[in-house]
């Protein structure tokens, strides 16, 4: 039966059922958490949906056509939890709350529904709840248009206000994708079906979310974002194509579409130029592990190791740039002086990353209260962030800093007046929920100390009011009582009586067999108040936190201001404290083609070294200057082809991000492209085996790479028949050098390679050194000039724990290969491409060793002394046979 036949028809539903059924229809793709109480309820299939994903009970909620209603439900205080577990799911999930409460729609009639409409709806991109998001991880929502046969990309921080937008190519969007990483990705229904971008698609890790073509009208996107922006061009914010616009005008359509028309403040859309930043795949990123481990973790990355940043903001931040490394070298000097005023002043370095410590995360908190789904907490943190940004300017203003950090100075001060109002407001430790009360300091707001005493000091002031009453009628006796049917009454006995009768003060209300009941005026006033004390005294300081959180609104363009402050100055003092304690140097950075890196050292290796206490990492230089821009890299497995490689790539990476880097000596000329074809994996999912996801990653980089790119290129060709596979790696270095022309390190097994050098000007020849000792080889971990004639593979397969056997049949078979080597054939190959002699056949492996055919299979332990010496005669046989 399906969802529809099982909902029950209008005319037998229940008011509530019918509410429920406006609110799903209106949102058929979601999930509907609907507020009854205390719990989120769902029901019918999504009940069903949400039961299997949160491994909760199914129950049931009354029958429809001889069936159950299925039912399930989640407490309306951890709904945060039970939400993240649905989103991460895949699953979109509409809030449908109670607008009303149960008390207002009780004087409508005694009958009356609580009005409920759905708040928001919650889908991977539009988080903003702490228990939803990754504090140190941006969680973008991007939008893809296509508009005059260009596309567009729009993505934009729902929980900070951040909003950018880039021009792209169907050939360029997988790595824009890979480096926006976003949450979610909505693009219209058109795109969606296009086979030229389906491949780029495939390759984001989540699922699209396909709309109406129309929300992607670039005139209605420009109109959106002049309304929203109070302005009448965009002019002012960047020279935007159509595509661009009409994707940042769907990103905030969507917003508003799943926020129920509230949107956060958002920072005026940058555009994002074409080669503004260094231009790093999909494939790169994973290989590279920049921002996550080739597991997914952030533990092991590139971005783990080098992050000693004290906040969220600043872990997103540095996230951000280790993503997107800088092109412009002014800019990258702009990040690196600012870094360098912490590496030279330590007593600031200390100080501000004490003041950052305790620093809120502020942009998120505004934006929370903003969107009104924040709380006293958000207030708190708003407080407790600019008090962090207060005393950072107090000491950037004293510091020798230049013109550094002018800018992040500035944004700082400034924000006395609504630090001090939330100062002045807030209590210590305020709950989360503005409904939960109590945050709100004593003595800031004299109403509401009055209504807290009223509701706290009940019994006193009725103890105290008791006292003044039998002290002025000279009554010992009288007492002040409450019942549910008098409410609060004077008491005195029925001698006593006739002292209060008779007077305009006291009315009597009851007469009893021993006592008289009487009211007055003043009592009458009190309970009231006590009555709603409580009530009165939480709107009030709902007033104060709506006051407060229009206080921020108002300021938050400023604050964001400090909030990005806040971040760049986290991300510089821990960056400056990464140098000093693992003597990074400050790179040379220019436009010119120069890679030269003396003393250079792999990050994460050093890293994970250093902790485990092991030998300290071998150092190595690296010059690929334009008469040496390509390098054959020979020599054996584990000998550290893979991570000197893998350490200039990036050392590039920081270097462009703007951060010192592990090395004695740096300069680069800027890297626009970054490829790395390193490892070993396939793409099951896609149809792909290890060897075609080689070619596919080779490809990619022979197509795009350009004289100002940096290519790290391993064991090409090794995945097939060895002829074939040296002819790949042979024909790509050939086209990396001639073609391409970009600065590129090739590691390789295929040592007939190394006769390019008489062709190729720009090879060099580099190898991995070892030193022999007897049958054993000790790896040096050093790269120097020449190239290795051995791969030492069968010294690895030793350290693996090949059985002996296996160990001694492979050096023989070695052997027998390399003395039928024909000499002087790859010579003659250097000059002429691509004819190959075939190689002699290989003996019989039955032929190759007599002795070890009768040795087999003999147990010494069991053999009788004359059997043993029968082997012994059986032996010389064999090699007398064999000399003979």
């Amino acid at each position: 039966m399906t969802e529809a036949e099982r909902r029950p028809a209008a005319s037998e539903s229940s008011p509530m059922m019918r509410q429920y059924r406006a609110a799903k229809d209106a949102h058929p793709d979601c999930l509907l958490f609907f507020r009854m109480g205390d719990f989120y309820e769902l029901f019918f299939d999504d009940a069903v949906a949400a039961a299997a994903a949160l491994d909760i009970a199914l129950t049931r909620r009354g029958r429809h056509q001889g069936a159950d209603v299925p039912m399930c439900g989640v407490p309306a205080q951890a709904a945060e939890s039970y939400l993240q577990r649905l989103i991460r799911k895949g699953f979109r999930v509409a809030v449908c709350d109670q607008t009303e409460d149960p008390s207002q729609a009780r004087k409508r009639s005694g009958k009356a529904l609580v009005a409920r409409e759905v708040v928001r709806v919650v889908t991977p991109g539009t988080l903003t709840e702490d228990a939803l998001l990754d504090a140190r991880r941006n969680n973008y929502l991007a939008a893809l248009a296509e508009a005059e046969g260009g596309l567009g990309l729009a993505w934009l921080e729902l929980s900070t206000g951040e909003f950018h937008t880039q021009a792209a190519e169907p050939a360029g969007l997988a790595a824009a994708l890979a480096r926006i990483d976003p949450g979610e990705l909505v693009l219209a229904d058109r795109l969606a079906a296009r086979a030229d971008l389906a491949a780029a698609l495939d390759g984001w890790e989540g699922s699209p979310t396909a709309l109406a073509d129309g929300r992607f009208d670039s005139e209605s996107a420009r109109r959106r974002l002049h309304d929203h922006f109070g302005v009448a061009t965009l002019d002012a914010f960047g020279a935007f194509g159509r595509a661009e616009i009409a994707a940042a005008g769907a990103v905030l359509d969507y917003v508003a579409l799943t926020q129920s028309g509230r949107t956060p403040r958002l920072a005026p859309p940058k555009r994002l130029a074409a080669g503004a930043v260094m231009e790093i795949d999909a494939g790169t990123r994973r290989n590279l592990e920049l921002v996550r481990s080739v597991a997914g973790a952030r533990e092991g990355s590139l971005l783990d190791t080098v992050d000693l940043t004290l906040t969220g903001a600043g872990g997103r931040e540095l996230a951000a740039r280790l993503a997107a490394p800088l092109t412009d070298p002014e800019a990258i000097r702009a990040r690196q002086a600012a870094l360098a005023v912490f590496h030279e002043d330590s007593r600031l370095r200390e100080a501000a990353r004490a003041a950052l410590k305790q620093c809120p995360d502020l942009a998120r908190a505004v934006s929370r209260l903003a969107l009104g789904r924040g709380g006293p907490r958000d207030l708190a943190a708003v407080r407790d962030a600019l008090g962090a940004a207060e005393d950072l300017a107090g000491l950037l203003g004293g510091a020798e800093r230049g013109a550094a950090l002018d800018g992040a100075a500035a944004a700082l001060a400034g924000h006395g007046a609504v630090r001090q109002a939330l100062g002045a407001a807030l209590g210590p430790d305020p709950p989360a929920a503005a409904r939960d009360g109590g945050f709100v300091a004593a003595g800031h707001d004299p109403a509401l100390d009055e209504l807290r005493a009223l509701r706290d000091d009940s019994r006193r002031l009725i103890a105290e009011l008791q006292a003044r009453y039998a002290a002025e009628t000279g009554i010992a006796s009288l007492k002040i009582r409450h019942n549910n049917v008098l409410g609060y009454f004077v008491e005195v006995t029925t001698a006593n009586a006739g002292r209060l009768a008779g007077g305009d003060r006291f009315l009597r209300r009851q007469t009893m067999a021993s006592a008289e009941r009487f009211s007055t005026a003043e009592l009458g006033d009190l309970e009231r108040r006590l009555e709603s004390a409580a009530d009165r005294a939480l709107a009030r300081e709902i007033e104060i936190f709506d006051r407060l959180a229009g206080a921020v609104a108002a300021a938050s363009a400023a604050l964001a201001g400090a909030a990005r402050a806040l971040a760049e100055i986290d991300v510089a003092a821990a960056l400056a404290q990464l140098a000093v304690d693992r003597r990074y140097v400050r790179p040379e950075i220019d436009d010119g083609r120069a890679f030269e890196v003396s003393g250079g050292r792999h990050p994460v290796v050093e890293a994970f070294l250093e902790r485990g206490g092991e030998s300290a990492f071998i150092a190595n230089d690296c010059d690929l200057g334009p008469d040496r821009r390509l390098w054959l890299v020979t020599g054996p497995n584990m000998a550290g082809k893979s991570t000197f490689l893998r350490q200039n790539a990036l050392i590039a990476v920081l270097a462009q991000a703007g951060a010192f880097v592990p090395a004695e000596r740096a300069r680069i000329g800027v890297v626009d492209r970054l490829f790395s074809r390193v490892g070993a994996a396939d793409d099951l999912a896609r149809g792909r085996s290890t060897f075609m996801v080689e070619m596919v990653e080779t490809a990619a980089i022979l197509n795009q790479a350009g004289p100002r790119a940096l290519v790290i290129l391993d064991e090409i060709g090794r995945g097939t028949a060895t002829y074939d596979g040296l002819s790949i790696a042979w024909a790509a270095l050939e086209h990396l050098h001639d073609v391409n022309r970009a600065r590129a390190l090739f590691a390789t097994h295929f040592h007939e390679l190394t006769a390019l050098t008489s062709r190729l000007d720009a090879l060099r020849c580099q190898t991995m050194r070892v030193k022999e000792w007897g049958r054993e080889i000790v790896f040096l971990h050093e790269v120097v000039p020449g190239a290795a004639n051995r791969s030492y593979g069968i010294h690895v397969a030793r350290l693996a724990g090949l059985p002996a056997a296996a160990l001694a049949r492979a050096e023989e078979v070695l052997g027998t290969l390399e003395a039928g080597e024909q000499s002087g054939a790859l010579a003659r190959l250097a000059d002429d491409l691509p004819l190959f002699a075939a190689p002699p056949a290989a003996p019989a492996p039955g032929n190759l060793c007599p002795v070890r055919e009768i040795l087999e299979g003999v147990a010494p332990d069991a053999l009788a002394p004359r059997a043993a010496l029968d082997l012994l005669y059986r032996l010389r046989a064999a090699l007398d046979a064999k000399d003979g």
